[in-house]
C-alpha cells in the first residue's frame, strides 16, 4: 500500500508541474497581456506609463523567466494576485470552489443514486418496454443542451409557475437561523442540480446497463442461478460487484469535471463557480488565477483516479494493488 500511495504521489507531482507549465505557456502565448487590456481601458495612458506597468508586474520578461518566477513562488504557498479581482488567487478560488462542490457534488451523487439501481432494474429486463423507455430517455438526456434543458427549467418553474428563482445564489443576512439558511440555499440550488443530474443521468444509467448486460452472460452467474440462488443475490451479490469496475472508471473522471465546474450551467443559472470564474479569468489574461483553478481540476481529476483505484481493489478481492503499479 504505501509503495503504491508513494508512486502515485510521485505521478501527481510530475503530472501538475508538467501540466502547469503547458498552461502557463498556453496563456502567456495568448495574444495581448493584462497591460493591453488596461490599455483600452484607458486610453490617457501612455507608452512609458505601460512599459512601467509591464516590469511591474513582470510580463517584461521571457515567458519561461516568469513561469519560474511563478513556480518558485507557488512552492512555498504563495500563489500570487488575482488582477481582476485584486485579491490573493486562494482569497478569490475558496468560495467558488465551495459553490461548485456544493453545486456539481449534489448533483454528481444524486445522478448515481438515480443511474445505478436504474442501470440494473432494466439490465434484469433487457428488451421489455420498461428498457426502451428509459433508453429513450437516457437518450434525450444525453442528446439534450445543457443550456436547452436550464432554459426550460427556468421557463417552466422560475417564470410560469413562478415556485423557484431563476437564478443567483442566496445571499443570507446576519442572524437569520439555520433552517431559513438552509431552505433558501436548497431553493436557489434546486434548478442548476437538478440540471446537471439529468444531463449527467442518461450516460451513467447506460454505462451501468451495459456492463451488467455484460456480466450477466457470464458463466458464474448461471452457475448461481443453476444453484438456486435468488435473482435479488445474483444481481446484487454476484453481478453487480463485477459490473461495478467499469463504471467507477467513468466515474472517476467525473470527479475531476466537479472541480473545473459546469460552465453552461452555472452561467445559465448565475452561480458563481469555478468554471465561470476559469473561463473569465482566461477572456481577460488573468494568468495565476486561471492556472490554479486549472491546476485543482486536474488534481481533483487524479484523485478521482486515485479513489477509483482503491475502491476497485476494494470491491474486488482478485485486484492487487501491486498489478497497478504494473
Amino acid at each position: 500500500m504505501s509503495r503504491y500511495l508513494a508512486s502515485r504521489a510521485v505521478e501527481i507531482v510530475v503530472t501538475l508541474a508538467i501540466m502547469s507549465l503547458v498552461v502557463y505557456l498556453l496563456i502567456g502565448l495568448m495574444p495581448g497581456d493584462p497591460i493591453d487590456l488596461m490599455i483600452s481601458g484607458d486610453p490617457k495612458m501612455t507608452s512609458a506609463d505601460a512599459a512601467r506597468l509591464r516590469a511591474v508586474y513582470g510580463i517584461d520578461k521571457p515567458l519561461l523567466d516568469r513561469y519560474l518566477a511563478w513556480a518558485h513562488q507557488a512552492l512555498i504557498g504563495n500563489f500570487g494576485y488575482s488582477r481582476s479581482f485584486n485579491q490573493p488567487v486562494l482569497a478569490v478560488l475558496g468560495p467558488r470552489l465551495l459553490n461548485t462542490v456544493e453545486l456539481a457534488g449534489i448533483a454528481f451523487f444524486l445522478a448515481i443514486g438515480i443511474a445505478l439501481p436504474l442501470g440494473i432494474w432494466t439490465a434484469a429486463r433487457p428488451h421489455s418496454r420498461a428498457d426502451y423507455l428509459v433508453n429513450l430517455f437516457c437518450f434525450a438526456g444525453i442528446s439534450t443542451p445543457p443550456f436547452w434543458l436550464a432554459l426550460l427549467l427556468i421557463t417552466l418553474f422560475a417564470v410560469t409557475l413562478g415556485w423557484l428563482p431563476a437564478g443567483g445564489i442566496a445571499e443570507l443576512r446576519a442572524g437569520t437561523g439555520w433552517a431559513a439558511a438552509l431552505g433558501q440555499k436548497v431553493r436557489f440550488a434546486i434548478l442548476p442540480v437538478v440540471t446537471l443530474a439529468l444531463v449527467q443521468l442518461g450516460t451513467y444509467t447506460r454505462f451501468m446497463r451495459s456492463a451488467m448486460i455484460e456480466v450477466l452472460r457470464q458463466d458464474y452467474v448461471r452457475t448461481a442461478r443453476a444453484k438456486g440462488a435468488s435473482e435479488r443475490r445474483v444481481l446484487l451479490g454476484h453481478a453487480f460487484v463485477n459490473a461495478l469496475a467499469p463504471v467507477l472508471t467513468v466515474l472517476a473522471l467525473s470527479f475531476g469535471a466537479l472541480f473545473s465546474g459546469a460552465l453552461i450551467t452555472e452561467t445559465m443559472f448565475a452561480w458563481p463557480g469555478m468554471g465561470k470564474m476559469i473561463y473569465q479569468a482566461i477572456l481577460d489574461n488573468d494568468y495565476n488565477l486561471a492556472l490554479v483553478g486549472l491546476l485543482i481540476a486536474t488534481f481533483a481529476t487524479i484523485a478521482g483516479n486515485l479513489l477509483a483505484d482503491l475502491a476497485l481493489v476494494w470491491i474486488d478481492p482478485r485486484v492487487s494493488l501491486s498489478s497497478r503499479l504494473q
